[in-house]
């Protein structure tokens, strides 16, 4: 247990632990959006359900690196590009990741202004399995990350449930916030996208750096926090 006491071992923790949150985000957006297609006591259920789901599923990979590694060996080649296994799940969850955005933004606008018009309701069983499909894409990557960074099984159990205890916690203010603001589901949709693209992107072996990704987000995220401050001003006055 020596490892414990060297301070490069819990550098190692909070840096991947902010690194698992990071990432964990998107998860958190995209299960926040879902399941507001619930009724509204269904909704923490399904978030706390999810994100139990995605911890699972981060351990069980995790406790499977060896099947995990072999995930980048190439199945089959399209255009001089070797297919991994790795490669289809990003390539899938990215494809799933651009149609559900691309679907709720054309949902969202064709019921603007139609009061009388119901949002769709889902059944808890579809969303939770969306959900799923979901936390798997994700997974993969957090793990793949993870095992990439340190080299001990237990630094990496310790990050992924630190970092999805901080998720449970956080998915409800970023729910309802999301919820509240129409504008910033539609931009947190965009952002979906935008991920999607990065995975078949990567999946198909064209990397986009997380950094860019990171910063128009953030730069998005900036402006559209001025907007509704302005709003709110102008509302107050």
């Amino acid at each position: 247990m020596e490892w414990l006491a060297q301070p490069d071992t819990w550098i190692a923790l909070l840096t991947l632990c902010a690194l698992e949150i990071v990432l964990g985000i998107d998860n958190i957006i995209f299960i926040s959006i879902l399941t507001n297609k619930l009724p509204a006591e269904q909704q923490a259920n399904a978030r706390r359900v999810g994100l139990g789901l995605a911890m699972f599923m981060r351990l069980g990979l995790l406790f499977s690196i060896k099947w995990l590694m072999g995930l980048t060996e190439p199945l089959f080649t399209i255009l001089n590009n070797g297919i991994s296994g790795r490669d289809l799940i990003l390539l899938l969850g990215g494809l799933f990741l651009m149609y559900k955005s691309v679907k709720e933004i054309h949902e969202k606008v064709e019921t603007a202004g139609k009061k009388d018009e119901m949002p769709k309701k889902m059944a808890f069983a579809t969303v939770i399995s969306q959900i799923i499909l979901v936390d798997l894409v994700f997974s993969l990557d957090s793990v793949i990350t993870a095992v990439g960074m340190v080299d001990r099984i237990e630094i990496m159990v310790a990050a992924v449930i630190i970092s999805v205890a901080v998720m449970m916690l956080a998915a409800a203010p970023i729910s309802n916030f999301v919820n509240r603001h129409p504008a910033v589901k539609v931009l947190a949709l965009a952002f979906l996208i935008m991920i999607g693209v990065a995975l078949v992107g990567e999946a198909l072996d064209f990397h986009i750096p997380k950094g860019y990704i990171y910063f128009a987000m953030a730069f998005s995220v900036l402006v559209e926090m001025v907007n509704i401050r302005i709003k709110a001003r102008s509302v107050n006055s």
